[in-house]
């Protein structure tokens, strides 16, 4: 008799258990076919079905239709029963908990390249090579799809935060002079915004484009030693959106301490905002003219750089990789060898290698899940 479950298989490794069935003069026998990642109250249920077909003759195991009769099971199949049924958590509980991981089975994590003097701000481009830069160099380097370093543009601006538009335009949070820089694929940078209200500002740090080419970017002050001035102009720091046209600039979160990494989801519905300097990320749901409502605290920690998986899983940096799922749950703890990991996205062909930036190292590790977008 042949039983199988009713969820449609997802291609995953399968058992086959064959059981003996008493009969008369003969034996013959159950097959049984099990997906590992299936539910284990099904698998007893399943076996709970179990009939000899020397007592059921008019039943339908295809559909597993019982008729008035009341069920028995011989003795060789109740044996099987208890002996499947007992196994079954040591070999499917495993399986579950494996597929249930962000990061690929066996997979670790890679340097790929080292030497630098503080790396940050990676973004991926259409094709999967991975741009990041290395901010006291004043560079912007790539990583390409076959595992080459190379360097896309000195004299970057002392770049940090980076991300893509659906033209293949880089975007740069150019921190040397506290402005906002659109790069085009031969190098060649624009100013989009250097002021806001006729001010400098702080000196924008992480960057996020939606769907639809709005811009969103973080502005806390970090004072730097290759600036001139001392002091902020700016009486706050803030979260500022760029409408798609270009025409105006707006403050659309002005109550955090020290907004740093910043990411939304691919649908461009929900925007996520860690401060830093509370050590929280919040929540937001993004309004058509580009304004934030509902802001609800998302965790209790703070990041620097942040990237989102397509499952919506959201990553957080500083002290190695933390990952959260959709529901602020915290699902995943990455490690990495260095004091400060300062921030990720997805690369590589298929989008599903996680490069990291920390410190004067660039690391890899290849994922279970896909990316998603830019960064």
């Amino acid at each position: 008799m042949q039983v199988t479950l009713p969820i449609p298989s997802l291609s995953r490794p399968k058992l086959l258990f064959c059981i003996p069935e008493s009969g008369i003069g003969s034996f013959s026998r159950h097959y049984f076919e099990f997906d590992f990642v299936r539910d284990i109250a099904s698998y007893v249920i399943c076996l709970c079905k179990l009939e000899c077909r020397n007592i059921y003759k008019k039943s339908d195991p295809r559909h597993m239709k019982t008729n008035k009769h009341k069920r028995k099971v011989c003795l060789f199949c109740r044996i099987w029963q208890i002996l499947i049924v007992a196994a079954m958590p040591a070999i499917a509980v495993p399986a579950v908990f494996a597929q249930s991981s962000v990061i690929a089975p066996g997979a670790k994590v890679e340097l790929l390249a080292s030497g630098f003097k503080f790396t940050e701000g990676p973004a991926c481009d259409k094709a999967g090579n991975v741009y990041f830069t290395d901010q006291p160099n004043d560079r912007i380097l790539i990583w390409s799809i076959d595992g080459k370093l190379s360097t896309f543009m000195e004299k970057s601006g002392r770049a940090n935060g980076l991300s893509f538009d659906q033209k293949g335009n880089l975007w740069a949070c150019a921190d040397e002079n506290n402005e906002l820089w659109r790069i085009s694929s031969s190098g060649k940078a624009s100013v989009i915004i250097k002021d806001y209200d006729g001010k400098r500002l702080n000196g924008p740090n992480d960057i996020w484009i939606r769907p639809d080419g709005g811009v969103y970017f973080t502005d806390p002050f970090y004072k730097r030693d290759y600036w001139k001035h001392q002091k902020s102009e700016q009486d706050k720091q803030c979260v500022y959106f760029l409408d798609p046209k270009r025409n105006k600039l707006a403050r659309v979160a002005d109550d955090l301490r020290q907004p740093n990494g910043i990411i939304g989801t691919p649908d461009g519905k929900i925007l996520y905002v860690a401060d830093i300097g509370a050590q929280k990320t919040f929540r937001y749901n993004i309004q058509k003219d580009g304004a934030l409502a509902n802001k609800t605290l998302f965790c209790e920690l703070g990041s620097d750089g942040m990237t989102i998986d397509q499952e919506g899983n959201v990553y957080l940096t500083g002290k190695g990789v933390t990952v959260f799922d959709p529901s602020g749950k915290r699902i995943e703890q990455i490690s990495i060898n260095a004091p400060w990991t300062a921030n990720v996205c997805f690369g590589g062909k298929d989008r599903h290698t996680l490069f990291i930036t920390a410190m004067q190292n660039l690391f890899g590790l290849r994922m279970r899940v896909k990316g998603a977008g830019s960064q």
